[in-house]
C-alpha cells in the first residue's frame, strides 16, 4: 500500500463553521497557462467560491488565482469560471442530491495529489442554523474549561 502524499495548497476553514458537510468529492480542475505555477506558489483564494451545475458539467465560480509574476504576455482573467472534472456517475449523484432543498456545493481545499495534478475537494453542504452554531460554541467552551480544571486541579 502506497503512502498518499498530497501537498495541500489552501483550505476553506469557514465552510466547516458555517456548513454541515454531507459528502465530499475529489475533482480535477481545468487550468490554463501559468495558473498551475501560481497555485503551486499558493496564490489561490477559494473563500467566496462555490460550484454550479451547467449542462451536466460542474463549474467552480468565483475562485481567484492570482497572475504568475514570471508569466509571458498572455493574461488570464483572475476570477474566470473553471470546469471541474468528475466521473459522470458522480455528477449525476451530485445533481440528484442538489435538487433537495438547501444543499450547496462548495470547495473545501485545493491540493496536489501524488502524481502532481491539481485537485479540488468539493463538498455537498447544508447550512447550519444559528442555534446549531451556538451549541457548538458552548460545547467548545465546556471542553476548554474541563481541560483547564483537569490540568490545574480545581
Amino acid at each position: 500500500m502506497k503512502n498518499k502524499t498530497e501537498a495541500i495548497v489552501t483550505t476553506n476553514k469557514k465552510i466547516y463553521h458555517n456548513f454541515e458537510i454531507l459528502e465530499t468529492y475529489e475533482a480535477g480542475i481545468v487550468l490554463k497557462g501559468s495558473e498551475v505555477k501560481s497555485i503551486r506558489s499558493g496564490k489561490i483564494d477559494i473563500k467566496d467560491a462555490y460550484c454550479i451545475v451547467k449542462k451536466n458539467e460542474i463549474w467552480l465560480i468565483n475562485s481567484k488565482i492570482a497572475e504568475y509574476e514570471k508569466a509571458t504576455h498572455i493574461k488570464i482573467p483572475i476570477d474566470r469560471p473553471r470546469k471541474l472534472l468528475l466521473h459522470k456517475e458522480e455528477i449525476n449523484r451530485i445533481i440528484g442530491k442538489m435538487s433537495q432543498k438547501g444543499l450547496v456545493l462548495k470547495p473545501t481545499k485545493v491540493y496536489f495529489n501524488e502524481r502532481g495534478f491539481a485537485k479540488v475537494e468539493i463538498a455537498l453542504c447544508k447550512y447550519k442554523k444559528l442555534i446549531d452554531r451556538r451549541e457548538e460554541i458552548k460545547e467548545k467552551e465546556l471542553k476548554r474549561e474541563l481541560e483547564f480544571y483537569k490540568k490545574y486541579g480545581y
